[in-house]
């Protein structure tokens, strides 16, 4: 059986049409279409549903992760996920997330949040985590292409009072 499409528009004027089925990832878009009234599967969406937030180079990232993913189950608001057990699926990580650059890793992050899509945000979390994890300041600055605006009199204070905080490997 198909579902029922959906139309969307991205900031930048491109329409997608997606199953609902696809869509249901995000609960942004969920509650938007139940608060309508319009969960019915024999009510047609009478307008395109506009997403200002979200480009359409990013929006069909969403789209293709939300297709792959599209026979797992919502995350709800109410569900706890077990974030420091948390194991990116092989897919994602192979065939979603190795192909994004840090731009796009950052723009898919925002979108995922605005659209609520909450295993994707918290895939896209945890890649920036492992991207950063055991570097330094100035590599993470490197990384993300974040100007250091301290002296090196500010840099030496803040390392000498978060010294606590600092592990050898």
């Amino acid at each position: 059986m198909t579902s029922r499409k959906i139309q969307l528009i991205s900031n930048d004027d491109q329409t997608f049409e997606v199953e609902r089925d696809v869509i249901k990832q995000s609960n942004t878009v969920n509650t938007l279409i139940t608060d309508l009234g319009m969960d019915d599967e024999d009510t047609t969406m009478p307008v395109p549903i506009p997403l200002p937030k979200v480009d359409s180079d990013i929006l069909r990232l969403i789209l293709r992760w939300c297709e792959y993913h599209k026979d797992d189950a919502p995350v709800k608001d109410d569900e706890e996920i077990i974030k420091a057990d948390l194991k990116i699926p092989s897919w994602d990580r192979t065939e979603f997330f190795k192909h994004l650059d840090k731009n796009a890793l950052f723009d898919v992050t925002l979108a995922a949040n605005y659209l609520d899509i909450k295993m994707l945000l918290e895939y896209c979390c945890k890649t920036v985590s492992d991207l950063i994890k055991g570097k330094k300041a100035e590599e993470i600055r490197a990384i993300f292409g974040i100007e250091n605006d301290f002296t090196p009199e500010e840099e030496e204070a803040i390392r000498k009072e978060n010294m606590w905080c600092e592990t050898t490997n």
